[in-house]
């Protein structure tokens, strides 16, 4: 799968600003990513040393853990990012899930501060995976028999407001199904596609490490009784088959984080499909009109031969039957125009200074003055 960085880009950018602004700036700004993640950054000329960065998402998931719910594990990985400089606030900023507190001057000079401040800038990625993982885990350790007889539910999770996917244990493994929707005819076919090459490549064994894919036109029959509006899809529903081996040691994580950016992958792949074909569309087009101007218009080159320049000419091809036509009307009108100019009489030659012309008299339709008798 494509990598997609985990920090955030704008969070990042501000928190270097602030880090490396000689002079003390006050920042006070509010910006959403991806639609449902929201950034707060407070900096004051007053204390310089002190940002405070407020987070929240939209999330709306249901079953094991509750939508607005940050985990106590979590917390302590997100202090352990860089201990001395990040403090929880408590409460939180209004309308936020988490309020960090900076202290920039214990952050170490030279590249280990790019490091600190690129780990704080992925805070909601650790928040999002945290939950995800705990999600996981319960379901991984939670009896087989316990499942199938207390009939569990499917998990819903949303992390944007459009895209759901849903979490459910079977026998042995874990399935995560992403409903799939697009809003453009064209983008169907491309999702389409691509999840008929990648259902082709997992079944192969090269593959068969990696978690099974599968697609499919309707749900799963363990998603009856969910929203029908979730339900209701133009490209289908695509699943993965997560087991244990998926969830063990450090491989969780990279589990987790392919599972939340599926859709933003899937998105990806489209939006570069879709550049490569209008590239090939207008060379192609290019192509087709350059041949046009070959046939239409005569194209000059200059070539060097024997030290001069040559001018080489591409005529168009013409049919023989108006060559020849073409040629008898030259000749047809060499022939006139030699008619028109006086003759020379050789014989008057040797006479220097008495050079005599004669020429061809003119005859007119018209009528004369004079008259002519005819002769009997």
């Amino acid at each position: 799968m494509a990598y997609l960085e985990r920090s955030s880009p704008t969070l990042k950018e501000t928190l270097l600003k602030i880090y490396r602004a000689e002079k003390p700036i006050e920042i006070d700004q509010h910006f959403y990513e991806f639609g449902s993640i929201q950034y707060h950054i407070k900096c004051s000329v007053l204390d310089t040393k002190i940002v405070y960065v407020s987070t929240s998402t939209l999330l709306e998931t249901q079953g094991i853990v509750t939508s607005k719910e940050i985990l106590s594990a979590t917390y302590e990985v997100i202090k352990n990012i860089a201990v001395g400089v990040i403090d929880i606030v408590d409460p939180p900023r209004l309308g936020f899930q988490l309020t960090l507190k900076l202290h920039l001057d214990n952050i170490p000079r030279g590249k280990e501060a790019i490091k600190i401040i690129t780990r704080i800038s992925e805070i909601q990625a650790i928040i999002l995976s945290s939950q995800l993982k705990e999600m996981l885990k319960r379901l991984n350790f939670q009896d087989d028999s316990q499942a199938i007889n207390n009939n569990n539910r499917p998990i819903r999770i949303v992390y944007h407001p459009s895209e759901p996917f849903y979490v459910f244990r079977q026998a042995e493994k874990i399935t995560a199904v992403f409903p799939m929707n697009f809003k453009d005819n064209s983008d169907v076919v491309i999702a389409m596609s691509f999840f008929q090459e990648l259902v082709e490549v997992g079944s192969q064994k090269e593959m068969g490490k990696a978690p099974q894919c599968s697609w499919s036109p309707v749900p799963p029959f363990q998603l009856r009784g969910e929203p029908v509006h979730d339900l209701t899809t133009n490209a289908g529903f695509v699943s993965f088959d997560i087991t244990s081996r998926h969830v063990e040691g450090k491989r969780l994580d990279k589990t987790v984080w392919n599972l939340l950016n599926f859709y933003a992958y899937v998105k990806y792949h489209i939006k570069c499909s879709r550049g490569y074909i209008q590239r090939r569309m207008r060379k192609r087009m290019d192509s087709l009109v350059k041949r046009l101007n070959n046939t239409r218009f005569e194209e000059e080159a200059p070539q060097k031969e024997n030290g001069a320049c040559k001018y080489v000419k591409e005529l168009v091809k013409v049919p023989k039957g108006k060559l020849m036509m073409q040629q008898r009307c030259k000749d047809m009108t060499r022939r006139v125009k030699i008619s028109k100019f006086r003759i020379r009489i050789n014989g008057c030659a040797r006479f220097r200074f008495n050079q005599r012309w004669i020429s061809i008299p003119k005859f007119s339709s018209k009528s004369s003055n004079k008259s002519y008798t005819k002769l009997d």
